[in-house]
């Protein structure tokens, strides 16, 4: 596994070199200049980008969102001190595939990369209750209204379940014989049909409503 790491803390960023090193996961660059690094990510290309998210000049989600804006695809992780929900939910509206703390255990980080790699999204632990919490917000916001599940077509609610499931969009397209673009024209029908921002909100929602499960069963 290849990977850019981003951090404007040099200590910080030479011990998670090493630690990263001696698992087996391979450093391409580490440094601590955002600008540079969108550069050297458009080149390298590497397998997943860890990403501070308070840096100078340009910060964490700035760096996300150019990134993204440049149609650069690769997963972006953000590895941070903040637990903030504001910043939690700006990451993953912003394209971020994973959000972890720094205080993790090296071993978990190492699992958690593996699965982001395979496609899924990884929130820490500790900040699961809190992405909870804010989607169930949006649940009682517009609980009067009419079930927005009954607008997805029977495609629309596979694809809903391959996301729940935490597989990418190249995963779906995969295993279910359709081309990346359909997937991907799918998920944005899914999102604007349960006034969703993101993808994670999407697959939380399913996930709470149990409705992969219907699915099946029914």
């Amino acid at each position: 596994m290849n990977v850019i790491l981003i951090d404007d803390h040099a200590l910080f960023r030479i011990g998670l070199e090493g630690i990263l090193e001696r698992r087996g996961v391979n450093v391409v660059a580490s440094l601590g200049d955002g600008e540079e690094g969108i550069r050297l990510i458009t080149e390298q290309t590497p397998d997943i980008v860890l990403l501070d998210m308070r840096m100078p000049l340009l910060s964490g989600t700035q760096v996300l969102k150019r990134l993204r804006d440049n149609g650069i695809t690769i997963p972006i992780v953000m590895l941070t001190t903040s637990n903030e929900e504001s910043d939690l939910i700006e990451s993953l509206r912003n394209g971020a595939q994973g959000y972890l703390l720094k205080d993790m255990d090296p071993d978990d980080l190492i699992t958690a990369l593996h699965d982001i790699k395979r496609g899924k999204t990884i929130v820490a632990p500790e900040l699961t209750t809190v992405l909870a919490k804010v989607v169930q917000q949006g649940i009682n916001h517009s609980e009067d209204k009419s079930d927005p599940f009954a607008e997805l077509t029977p495609r629309e609610l596979e694809i809903l379940c391959h996301v729940a499931d935490g597989q990418s969009n190249k995963v779906i397209a995969k295993n279910l014989g359709i081309s990346d673009g359909t997937v991907k024209l799918h998920v944005k029908a899914i999102l604007r049909k349960l006034d969703v921002h993101s993808r994670v909100e999407a697959a939380v929602i399913a996930v709470e409503k149990n409705l992969c499960e219907k699915i099946i069963r029914d």
